[in-house]
């Protein structure tokens, strides 16, 4: 059937949804559609591993006898219940069936427990089942239109598709409507910047469905593995990466578990929040360090100053970030959780490395990224094209940090903000974009038209605004800035005339003169 495309996975969950549109408020159809795609993942690769048996042992019947008496023969187990062939063909008593079926999943697959299971098929509202049969039945005719099978889809299917969802339906839903998902090809380059090698301990903050670490994951297995049974998996010798990662939402949580598993990833993934209550710690307590960091947090979060002023882990050390955007609150929560010579990719909003440059007095974000430069940890800044993000058309940048730089006291600038492909509805990377874009940063190469190498005093001089496009002009266009970026400068600017209001009325008090305010 071949790789789903954005387009054709769109128009099949959208589909899926509008079988069940009728008594479910739309927020609610990811909760129904989404463990049912989970369970069809696991059917479909569980199914293409018996395949495989098959080929190695002289065919189906063989492999299936195996398996059914050796569960340990195949990575994990779908009991005969569950697999998605016999689904298809149910008809009658559907909402039990599918409670008792992801519930037997999570009996001979533990690591799947809290994660499948979740799910009443067969709930009830006000004495009425809340979907009935004939729409499960119709559901799961959609939804076997397409094999999700590891060769048939992206790697990160189950985030995708909850990404679509969430984007249709999660309108008034707060926070969580403002997350996405980080496109399969910027993970990718991620990947390859980061390059990980066997035994690596990688981390992701707020790891979303898992997406990043899958990415560094496969990167591992295509630069030091080797092909086995039709699949790619590390020699016995070499150690596989150690993965773990945090997220506060349970629905992305769960996704993140599930890919771990599908994927044979040794991952730990936590549920929580990151910024308050990180979950990996050391044995005194302190922020546990990893070798690398990948992540791609929510831009421009806002929290309160108290999360930064009284923090007991000690990772806002560069300074304060403003309570308009927490963007340099996690850059700095993510270096503290470094080993000593740890490297760090992450994408963030391009407002990051450049907001507060050029004005005259303080600006905290400015201030941070001062302290960054002089303290030598920012390797380079990759600035990507626009309209590659689900729920934004604005650009992001890369943001390497290396504590252990091999070019000291120089920053790469990379400016591949006309480096893709036009799509629809979404801009891609190419391959040969990804190729040439690592290519330039393993190479620390400067390009005309596409990268720079600047020094940490260049930096001084520009009064550390780090953004690509100051440097590596792509065209001769003036840059205007995004209006998530404006959005941002404007609360900034609220704050400090709050601050400058606050401290005049502490001078005026202490003058005697506080009835003169107006």
């Amino acid at each position: 059937m071949g790789t789903l495309d954005i387009s054709a996975l769109e128009s099949w969950l959208w589909e899926a949804a509008c079988v069940i549109r009728g008594p479910l408020d739309a927020p609610k159809f990811k909760d129904y559609i989404l463990p049912l795609v989970f369970l069809k993942r696991l059917s479909d690769v569980f199914e293409d591993e018996v395949r495989r048996l098959g080929e190695e042992f002289g065919g189906m019947g063989k492999a299936s006898a195996l398996v059914e008496r050796d569960h340990k023969v195949v990575w994990f187990y779908i009991p005969e219940q569950a697999r998605w062939e016999n689904i298809s063909r149910r008809t009658t008593g559907l909402g039990e069936y599918l409670t008792d079926a992801v519930r037997a999943v999570a009996r001979e697959n533990p690591k799947l427990q809290g994660v499948i299971d979740i799910r009443d098929f067969n709930e009830t509202a006000a004495g009425q089942r809340i979907v009935d049969d004939a729409r499960l039945a119709s559901l799961i005719q959609v939804l076997s239109r397409h094999r999700l099978g590891l060769d048939d889809v992206e790697p990160d299917i189950l985030g995708r598709a909850y990404e679509y969802l969430l984007r249709k339906f999660a309108e008034g839903q707060g926070q969580s409507a403002g997350e996405f998902y980080t496109p399969s090809e910027v993970s990718l380059l991620m990947a390859r910047i980061l390059a990980p090698q066997p035994g690596m301990e990688v981390y992701d903050p707020c790891c979303g469905s898992g997406g990043l670490l899958i990415k560094c994951h496969l990167r591992l297995l295509e630069t030091h593995g080797e092909e086995e049974n039709g699949r790619r998996v590390l020699p016995p010798q070499l150690p596989p990466l150690s993965l773990y990662g945090q997220e506060i939402n349970p629905s992305t949580f769960a996704m993140a578990r599930m890919n771990a598993f599908v994927h044979r990833m040794e991952a730990e993934i936590a549920l929580g929040d990151t910024m308050h209550r990180p979950a990996f710690l050391a044995p005194d307590g302190r922020l546990r360090t990893f070798d690398l960091v990948t992540a791609n947090p929510m831009w421009n979060q806002n929290f309160d100053l108290a999360t930064y002023e009284h923090d007991p882990y000690e990772r806002f050390r560069f300074g304060i970030p403003p309570a308009s955007s927490a963007d340099w609150g996690w850059i700095q929560h993510m270096v503290a959780s470094l080993k000593q010579q740890g490297r760090m990719a992450l994408v963030i909003d391009t407002g990051a490395v450049s907001r507060g440059s050029g004005n005259k007095g303080s600006n905290r974000e400015r201030d941070i990224r001062k302290a960054f430069v002089e303290h030598d940890l920012i390797e380079a800044v990759l600035l990507l094209p626009e309209n590659l993000f689900y729920n934004t058309t604005a650009p992001a940048v890369i943001l390497v940090i290396n504590k252990d730089k091999p070019h000291p006291g120089e920053i790469l600038l990379i400016n591949a903000a006309k480096h893709f492909a036009k799509g629809r509805p979404k801009n891609y990377l190419t391959d040969e974009h990804i190729a040439a874009i690592a290519g330039i940063y393993h190479d620390w190469r400067a390009e005309d038209g596409l990268s720079a190498i600047i020094t940490k005093e260049e930096a001084a001089r520009n009064d550390y605004n780090l953004s690509p496009s100051r440097y590596v002009a792509s065209n001769d266009e003036e840059e205007v800035i995004p209006l998530e970026e404006a959005v941002v400068l404007l609360q900034e600017a609220e704050e400090e005339r709050a601050e400058a209001d606050r401290e005049l009325r502490d001078i005026l008090t202490q003058l005697g003169l506080r009835d003169q305010l107006t």
